[in-house]
């Protein structure tokens, strides 16, 4: 059981140089978003901790314990990405961490 209080809340299970993992990655990147990556084996048959976090086997698939939000598919995680920590975000916190609030 993990003490540590201060870990990121979004976790990303991905592929190594997977280009729709890479383009969830440079927009956490880009909402300077902390996150941990968890690389998952490449054979999709084999990705279950992916299956029974998403109900899928494919990635990109991320979950955000700030939010609740588990999905997948790239365009999606994009799309929630920007709605949720992008300019005009909806939440407060978004703002107070980006110091708007």
């Amino acid at each position: 059981m993990s003490t540590e209080t201060d870990e990121p809340a979004i976790t990303l299970y991905r592929l190594q140089a997977c280009p729709f993992c890479e383009r969830v990655v440079r927009k956490l990147d880009e909402h300077d978003l902390d996150y941990r990556s968890r690389f998952v084996e490449p054979m999709h048959s084999d990705r279950n901790v992916v299956k029974r976090i998403s109900g899928k086997r494919t990635v990109p698939a991320i979950v955000d314990e700030a939010t609740g939000v588990t999905m997948s598919e790239s365009a999606n995680i994009v799309d929630y990405l920007d709605a949720t920590y992008g300019d005009g975000a909806a939440t407060d916190d978004a703002a107070t961490d980006r110091g708007e609030a």
